[in-house]
């Protein structure tokens, strides 16, 4: 265990409860879903105590916020492209054929402490942590936290809808020049937009390259909203047919853009990749 940040209570007016007094008071947890998480995850104690949200807040009392110690993380092998890095998060081009993180050895979080550097800032994460997921046979664009400032204010971001992902997607048939699909995934909205690139004739059939922006996170969202849109994205086994008359097997869909406000510096950051090769021979 290793305490991040300390606060002794002053003098309180009236009674107040832990979930409303320490909003605020850690520069690392400044807003109410974080704390709450915090809280959730028993990483704040009350005079060393794991402290609950409806603990009464006491003068002189301490509230410690901790990083808990956490399992040692077999390392990876796997070399990746860093897009970018700093002290606070990197972003890596993930390549397809690899889950971004679950109960295996071979996942991209196992892969990151090979490639990233350690934080050296006080509440440094033990290791590099993905804040969000992409599918195993996707590839592209995907955030990293190194901190734990980083990584509370990423998820916030996330959940406030203010990180825009822009993919690449080659789906069998004719797309409309544009489109919207607002259909609920298992019980939630999800929607997504699209337009088209590029269609053209392979093979005595159309194929359509698609830059698609979902706007909200759906598991498999993308794949499920082309698909039952009549457009399954070509090598997609699970939501189409798999079919695939390209020279490069994969599932064709890759994160290519990202637009997001740095966690802690506040300042735009937009990330571009290039084509994947086999997008740019399949359409040549």
């Amino acid at each position: 265990m290793k305490i991040i940040e300390s606060h002794i209570v002053p003098a309180v007016a009236s009674k107040i409860r832990l979930q409303e007094y320490a909003v605020g008071i850690f520069r690392m947890l400044p807003s109410k879903s974080g704390l709450k998480k915090a809280i959730k995850k028993e990483e704040i104690l009350l005079n060393g105590k794991i402290a609950q949200t409806s603990d009464w807040i006491e003068e002189h009392q301490q509230i410690d916020y901790i990083q808990k110690e956490e399992k040692q993380l077999k390392i990876f092998q796997l070399k990746l492209e860093v897009v970018f890095e700093d002290e606070y998060l990197a972003i890596i081009n993930k390549p397809s054929g690899y889950p971004t993180s679950g109960n295996y050895f071979k996942t991209i979080e196992h892969a990151l402490p090979f490639n990233l550097k350690l934080s050296s800032l006080p509440d440094a994460l033990p290791y590099p942590v993905p804040v969000h997921r992409l599918d195993n046979p996707t590839s592209g664009l995907l955030i990293i936290a190194k901190t734990k400032s980083a990584q509370l204010q990423l998820h916030q971001d996330f959940e406030e809808k203010k990180i825009h992902k822009t993919y690449l997607a080659l789906v069998t048939g004719e797309t409309p020049i544009q489109a919207s699909i607002q259909t609920s995934i298992e019980g939630k909205e999800a929607f997504t937009t699209y337009k088209t690139l590029k269609s053209f004739q392979h093979q005595e059939r159309i194929y359509s390259l698609l830059e698609v922006a979902p706007k909200t996170g759906r598991t498999h969202q993308i794949r499920i909203h082309l698909s039952t849109s009549g457009f399954p994205i070509v090598d997609d086994k699970l939501y189409g047919s798999g079919e695939n008359p390209f020279r490069k097997k994969g599932l064709y869909l890759a994160a290519i853009g990202l637009e997001l406000e740095h966690p802690i510096y506040k300042t735009p950051l937009k990330l571009e990749l290039e084509f994947p090769s086999k997008f740019s021979k399949a359409v040549s």
